[in-house]
């Protein structure tokens, strides 16, 4: 009986740590992940209302940096062209956030005990940091594209406007999956 409920509760805490399996479709998503433990789509509703970022474009920003992955984070350097070595940048868990900027989040809302690896942190973040993005560059809080090109290349780098191919290219990623976010969440009701 003992091992049986271990074993039950060890496949509900996976469950809730596991990423969505069909992120193309935010109704899946939502259903995925709205449950006894998580509430996905009211956290996400929650940081709309708050900050004035639409959900698709919050949905769709995470959607880009890390595939709905708690503990995403950017491939190894490699030493002597095999070696696994250093990581590319800090960027770690849902937003991808870099340390320092996580921390500037941090002070600056007061929520110390955020964690990058947990889906309300990590969208709270992303509003956060998206309403700066409108504040301090002019980006309306709906143009997923400018806000992504600014949330990939930080406020100054958007304000000097040089932005590589890579950036342009992951910034109509995440503006063609909001268009399609926000019809999704329009049919299913969310």
């Amino acid at each position: 009986m003992r091992i049986a409920f271990s074993i039950a509760l060890l496949l509900l805490l996976s469950a809730c740590a596991s990423a969505p399996s069909r992120i193309n479709n935010a109704c899946a998503v939502f259903e995925q992940k709205d449950g006894l433990f998580n509430n996905w789509s009211r956290e996400a509703r929650n940081v709309e209302r708050e900050f004035g970022v639409p959900v698709p474009v919050l949905m769709a920003t995470i959607y880009t940096e890390s595939g709905f992955k708690a503990h995403a984070r950017p491939p190894r350097t490699k030493l002597l062209g095999f070696i696994p070595w250093k990581r590319q940048s800090s960027a770690y868990g849902y937003a991808q956030a870099l340390d320092g900027t996580w921390l500037e989040y941090q002070r600056s809302t007061g929520r110390w005990s955020a964690r990058r690896s947990d889906f309300g942190d990590a969208i709270h973040f992303v509003g956060w940091y998206h309403n700066r993005s409108s504040v301090k560059n002019g980006i309306p809080r709906n143009d997923t594209y400018n806000l992504y090109l600014a949330y990939y290349s930080g406020h100054a780098g958007y304000s000097r406007g040089n932005f590589t191919p890579t950036a342009r290219k992951a910034a109509q990623r995440s503006a063609g999956m909001a268009q399609k976010y926000e019809a999704q969440l329009r049919s299913c009701g969310y």
